[in-house]
C-alpha cells in the first residue's frame, strides 16, 4: 500500500482509514519516515523540517473521526508542548513550551496528530525561507530555487509529498505566496476566525493561521476544524455561518473583479499569461469578469512595512535572555544586565529580524509615531474601504498571487526591497483582514504560478467554493514536485 499512499490527498486518506483499507498507524509512519529521511539528508534534502516525531503521539495510532488520524506538519512558530518551537530563530533554539497552540490542539482532538515541525523564515519575517536560523528550505520543483516564505517549509513539504497537509501562518502573504511558488493550495482565513493563542507573534494585528494542502477540498476540511472563538485570544470570533467541503463545479453568475493595480505593472509576463488564461477558464465556467479599482493598493506595501515592523519591535522585546531561550553573558561585564540583553539579541537574532526591529522601533519613537505608524494606519483604513467599495460591485476579487515564479536561492537576499516586492499582491488583503486563497493556475518557465481569490470578511466558504470550481477546470498537475 505504501507506493500508493503518496497519491492520496488528505481527504482521500481519511476515507481509506474510515473504510478500514488503511490504518492511521501506517499513514503516520509513512510520512514520519519520509520527513525524517529528508531531514537527515546531510544537505541534499529540501530542508523542510526542524523536528520530526520519533513515534506517533499516544492515541494517534488508533485514528479518530473526523480527521481519522491523517498526520499534520506544523510551522515552527506554533507552540507545541514538549516539542521544539523555535520560530526559525537561534534565539529560541531548543525551546520547549509548556503548552500547545489552540489551533494545533483543536486539530489533534479532531484526529490530526502532529508528526513534524516545518522550517520558516525567522519569526516569519521573509518571503523565501532563506532567513531561517536553521538553513534555507528548497523548492521541490527546482532545488536551486526558493519555496517562498515565510511558510516555505510547510509549502515545500506538501508539494513534495513529505506531508499530506500542513499549517502555516500568513502576516502579509506567508501562506499564499509559498503556495503559489510551490504549486499547491494555501489559504489565509478572515482575521479573527482562527485563534492566535500559542503562535509566536510577529505582527499581532495581521498574523493568521491557515492550511497548506494539495487541493481546495483538503484546505476546507482542515480549516473547518480550525475556526472558532477561543477565550485565550481576545481577537478571535465565533465564525458566522458554516464551512463545509466545497462542491461547486460552476461559477455561474459569480462576479469576479480584477484590480488593475494588482494585475499589471510589475507582474512577470509569464505569470500574467497564466493568470489571464485562468480568467478565461473562469469565464467558461460562467463567471462575469470585470475590472475594479483599489486606488490605495499601491501604498499597501509601504504601510505594511511600517505597521508590521512596529508590532514586531514590541512583540520581540520579550526575547531578552531572561525568561527563556538563548542567554549570552558578556565575559568582560558578566554582571551587567544591559550587556547581557545586548549580547543575547545580537547573537540570537538574524539580520532581517534586526532590520525590522530597528525600523519598527524608529517608527514608534517619540516625534515619529504620527508621521509613520499613525499615517500607515490611516492608509490601512483606506485600503479596507477600497475593498468594501469594490465588493459592492463584485462578489470576489482575483489577482496573481505573486509577481514572479520561484526565484533562485540567494538572488534577492542582498536587496531587501526586491524581496519585499514578492508580497505586493498579497499584502492588501492582509491589511484589510479579508480571506484569500491561492491555487495553482499553470506554469511559467516550467515553474508554478498561483491565482489569488479574495472575498469580504467571513466569506471564506464562498472563496473556497469558487476556488474549488476553478481548480477543477484548471486541472493543474503537481506530480512533478513529488520526491
Amino acid at each position: 500500500m505504501s507506493a500508493g499512499l503518496l497519491e492520496l490527498g488528505a481527504a482521500a486518506a481519511r476515507a481509506e482509514i474510515d473504510a478500514g483499507r488503511l490504518s492511521a498507524a501506517e499513514l503516520f509512519d509513512f510520512y514520519r519516515d519520509r520527513a525524517a529521511a529528508d531531514r537527515d539528508a546531510d544537505g541534499s534534502g529540501l530542508g523542510c523540517f526542524t523536528w520530526v516525531a520519533a513515534e506517533a503521539p499516544a492515541g494517534a495510532r488508533d485514528g479518530s473521526p473526523p480527521l481519522a488520524g491523517v498526520p499534520l506538519a506544523v510551522k515552527d512558530l506554533f507552540c507545541t508542548r514538549g516539542v521544539p518551537s523555535q520560530s526559525g530563530s537561534r534565539i529560541l533554539e531548543g525551546y520547549l513550551p509548556p503548552y500547545t497552540a489552540t489551533v494545533v490542539s483543536r486539530l489533534a482532538e479532531a484526529g490530526a496528530p502532529l508528526f513534524a515541525k516545518t522550517n520558516q523564515d525567522e519569526f516569519a519575517m521573509g518571503s523565501s525561507t532563506e532567513n531561517s536560523g536553521f538553513g534555507p528550505s528548497r523548492n521541490p520543483w527546482d532545488r536551486d530555487r526558493v519555496p517562498g516564505g515565510s511558510s516555505g517549509g510547510s509549502a515545500a513539504a506538501v508539494a513534495a509529498g513529505l506531508a499530506p497537509w500542513a499549517l502555516g501562518t500568513d502576516t502579509g502573504g506567508s501562506i499564499r505566496q509559498p503556495a503559489a511558488l510551490c504549486g499547491i493550495v494555501g489559504m489565509k482565513p478572515t482575521y479573527g476566525s482562527v485563534s492566535r493563542y500559542g503562535m509566536i507573534a510577529f505582527a499581532s494585528s495581521l498574523d493568521q493561521a491557515g492550511p497548506l494542502t494539495r487541493d481546495v477540498g483538503d484546505a476546507a476540511l482542515l480549516l473547518l476544524h480550525m475556526v472558532g472563538r477561543d477565550p485565550c485570544d481576545a481577537t478571535s470570533l465565533e465564525f458566522p455561518g458554516s464551512l463545509a467541503t466545497p462542491t461547486a463545479e460552476r461559477l455561474d453568475g459569480v462576479r469576479l473583479g480584477v484590480p488593475g493595480e494588482l494585475s499589471g505593472e510589475g507582474i512577470e509576463a509569464g505569470v500574467l499569461d497564466a493568470f489571464n488564461a485562468a480568467l478565461e477558464q473562469a469565464r467558461g465556467l460562467g463567471a462575469e469578469i470585470t475590472g475594479v479599482t483599489l486606488p490605495h493598493a499601491p501604498h499597501a506595501l509601504a504601510a505594511y512595512y511600517v505597521i508590521a515592523p512596529a508590532e514586531a519591535s514590541s512583540n520581540l522585546a520579550r526575547f531578552d535572555g531572561v525568561r527563556y531561550g538563548m542567554r549570552h553573558i558578556d565575559d568582560a561585564r558578566p554582571e551587567d544586565l544591559v550587556a547581557m540583553y545586548t549580547r543575547t539579541r545580537h547573537d540570537g537574532f538574524g539580520p532581517e529580524v534586526k532590520r525590522r526591529v530597528m525600523l519598527g522601533t524608529y517608527a514608534l519613537s517619540s516625534g515619529y509615531y504620527d508621521a509613520y505608524y499613525g499615517r500607515a494606519q490611516q492608509v490601512r483604513t483606506k485600503i479596507a474601504e477600497d475593498f468594501r467599495a469594490a465588493f459592492e460591485e463584485v462578489d470576489l476579487i482575483v489577482t496573481p498571487t505573486a509577481p514572479t515564479v520561484a526565484f533562485e536561492l540567494g538572488e534577492k537576499t542582498g536587496d531587501p526591497l526586491a524581496m519585499y516586492l514578492n508580497d505586493y499582491c498579497t499584502v492588501p488583503m492582509s491589511l484589510a483582514g479579508i480571506p484569500a486563497i491561492s491555487i495553482p493556475c499553470g506554469l511559467s518557465e516550467g515553474l508554478p504560478v498561483g491565482i489569488q481569490i479574495a472575498g469580504p470578511a467571513f466569506s471564506d466558504a464562498r472563496v473556497l467554493d469558487a476556488a474549488h470550481a476553478l481548480e477543477g477546470a484548471l486541472g493543474f498537475d503537481g506530480s512533478a514536485a513529488l520526491v
